[in-house]
Formats: structure tokens, C-alpha cells, sequence
């Protein structure tokens, strides 16, 4: 088993091993004094590993609750943490009790919202079931939902106590989702490390996800660890992710997934970057061949106008300027600061 530790206010491990899903409760028995733990999950991993989950928790002694919600970006919003909250409130919750995020990146933001929240805060674990979710949402603590404005303009940071990661989940997922998983893993090889890139762009990922997913843990943590409530450092990690997000917002979360609008989001930032002198030249056909490889689109279906105004919302926004994520090349990123009124000129690429 691989372990990763997370030194931020409330230190954390994740651990990393094929079968641990089946193994969940007695680890989470030896972090945790909860009589009651609820199973957060949505209608398609919940028919796959509920009841997995469910035997391992109650098998360790735990009084288990499982709470699906509709599978799908659509139901990120308030309405289903309310259905949470009165699951949990229905079931006599505690604040020595838990829950258990069981999904992927959708369910474990609102999960750990409704941890954050509810009775001010009780503890909460990871058991990403996503490619997406195991090498980036699950890890660093960052919560939230949805409102029609924007993507995660509403949540909190908090901590899980542990996250639970098996690579075994990855084999029932279907290829698209494997796809979009990808974008941040490509992420994380454009930000930080040349090294890794290279190997996304001359290997198969897929033939060595596990320790692709450890490698991109560790990449998280370090930065996560340093700067744990995104005051810095941690901007980084959002490299693509703000034209990403306003290509979701466009597409009314139904057009692109959330992988397919990051790729598409940091080739278009990059593009817009090597037009200002910014990034060294032929930066951006090196994220576009990489992201085709790995089935993930690099064209921009929308205005670049359209982008700028979508994206005014964007957490990075800073009174009248936003915090763009480049990078200079390849494993080397900063953040440059622009005014509202100057983005839509910024990203378009003739």
C-alpha cells in the first residue's frame, strides 16, 4: 500500500491500493470514534459499490445510512445538500458521526460540504471513485455546489480524514470518463513537472495508473500542504479551469464535461499566452497532442467574448481583475493578473 500524508490544519493520509473498497470500514474504524456513518453517493456508483461499502462499515461495527442522489453536474446545487441534511438529521447524526463521500468529483464536493456544515462540521472520508476524483478533487479539502451564476461559487474548505483510493474503480468506468480524468493528470505535468509530461506524452498512462495516480497525489499535496486555503501557490492547480469552467457554464453543464472543458480550456489559455509572448513557442501544440492522445477535444466551440463574460464569476476574480494560470513552458506555471475588460482580447487567437 502507498501512503501520502497530508500536513495541512487537519493532517490527513491518502492511501493507495487495488482492493481497498472492499477493506474501507476496518481502516476507517482505526481513524475515527463515529457510531454512524452516512454513505453519500449517486445513482450510477451506487448500484456498483454501495453495498461493497455498506458490508465492509457495518461488518466494522458502524450503523450505516446510504444517500444516493441523481448522478450528474445538474444536481450540484443546494436542494440535494438539503436532502443530505435531512438524511442526516432524520438519522439521528451526531457530531462524533462521519460521512463517507463514495463517487467522484460531484459527489465528493457536495459530500464534504454537507460535512463542513452540518452541525458546523463533522468528519468526513474520500472513497473517490473517479479518475478525476482520485488525482485531484478528492485531495485538499475544497467543498461546494453550484448556483446558476457559476460553477463552486458556494462552499468551504474542510478537510477530509482520510482518503481511500482503489485503483480497481477506475476498470468499471466507462472510456469517457477515463478521458476525462486525464485533463488533470496532463494538468498536473504542464504546472509543475516536464519530467512526468514527457511520460504522459511518450507512454500510456493507463498501463501505469497507479503510479500515475501517486504521482499526481504527491504533486497535490505539496502544493495543497503549502498554500491550503489558495491564497498563493495553490492557484496553479486551476490551469484551464477558468475558461474550462465558463465553457461548462455555456454549455449549460451538459455540452462538455468538466475534463473535456479543462483540456479545451488550457490550450485555449495557452494559445492566448504564446500570442502575448508569454509562453515559450509550441507549448500549446504539445498540451494539444497530448490531450488527443488521451481522447480529450482541444477545440473551442464558443466566443471568445462569450468566454470572458461566462468566466467574470470565476472564484479567481479579484475586485476588477482575475488571476490567470499560465505557464512559461512546459512543467513551469505563474499567474498573471488582467483587468475584466481586457480577457476577452487576452484569449482570442485569430
Amino acid at each position: 500500500m502507498k501512503a501520502v500524508r497530508v500536513e495541512t490544519g487537519r493532517p490527513y493520509d491518502i492511501l493507495i491500493e487495488r482492493g481497498l473498497i472492499k477493506k474501507c470500514g476496518e481502516i476507517i474504524k482505526g481513524i475515527t470514534k463515529a457510531v454512524r456513518i452516512a454513505v453519500i453517493t449517486d445513482s450510477n456508483v451506487s448500484p456498483i459499490y454501495a453495498e461493497t461499502v455498506k458490508t465492509s462499515l457495518k461488518e466494522a461495527g458502524f450503523a450505516v445510512t446510504v444517500f444516493a442522489f441523481e448522478a450528474g453536474e445538474q444536481s450540484k446545487g443546494i436542494e440535494t445538500i438539503c436532502h443530505m441534511y435531512d438524511c442526516l438529521a432524520d438519522n439521528n447524526f451526531t457530531r462524533q458521526d462521519m460521512i463517507v463521500a463514495l463517487g467522484g468529483g460531484v459527489t465528493g464536493d457536495m459530500a464534504g460540504f454537507a460535512a463542513a456544515t452540518y452541525l458546523r462540521g463533522i468528519e468526513f472520508v474520500q472513497i473517490p471513485t473517479s479518475l478525476l476524483a482520485q488525482v485531484d478533487s478528492s485531495v485538499g479539502g475544497k467543498t461546494g455546489f453550484d448556483i446558476k451564476q457559476g460553477k463552486n461559487l458556494v462552499g468551504a474548505f474542510w478537510q477530509p480524514s482520510l482518503v481511500i483510493i482503489d485503483p480497481d474503480t477506475i476498470d468499471t468506468l466507462p472510456k469517457h470518463f477515463v478521458s476525462d480524468g486525464m485533463a488533470e493528470v496532463i494538468k498536473y505535468g504542464c504546472i509543475k513537472d516536464k519530467e512526468f509530461f514527457n511520460f504522459l506524452k511518450n507512454e500510456d498512462a493507463l498501463e501505469n495508473i497507479d503510479e500515475v495516480i501517486y504521482k499526481c497525489v504527491k504533486i497535490k499535496r505539496d502544493v495543497v500542504s503549502a498554500d491550503e486555503h489558495e491564497k498563493g501557490e495553490r492557484m496553479l492547480l486551476n490551469f484551464g479551469h477558468t475558461l474550462g469552467h465558463a465553457l461548462e457554464k455555456l454549455g449549460d453543464f451538459k455540452t462538455l464535461s468538466h475534463g473535456e472543458a479543462v483540456a479545451i480550456g488550457m490550450v485555449m489559455m495557452t494559445a492566448a499566452s504564446e500570442k502575448a509572448g508569454l509562453t515559450k513557442g509550441g507549448t500549446c501544440k504539445k498540451i494539444a497532442k497530448v490531450c488527443r492522445k488521451y481522447g480529450l477535444p482541444i477545440e473551442n466551440p464558443e466566443k471568445s467574448q462569450d468566454i470572458a463574460l461566462a468566466a467574470l464569476n470565476d472564484k479567481k476574480s479579484s475586485g476588477n481583475s482575475i488571476n490567470l494560470v499560465l505557464i512559461s513552458e512546459i512543467g513551469k506555471s505563474f499567474v498573471k493578473k488582467i483587468p475584466h475588460e481586457e480577457l476577452a482580447e487576452f484569449i482570442k487567437v485569430d
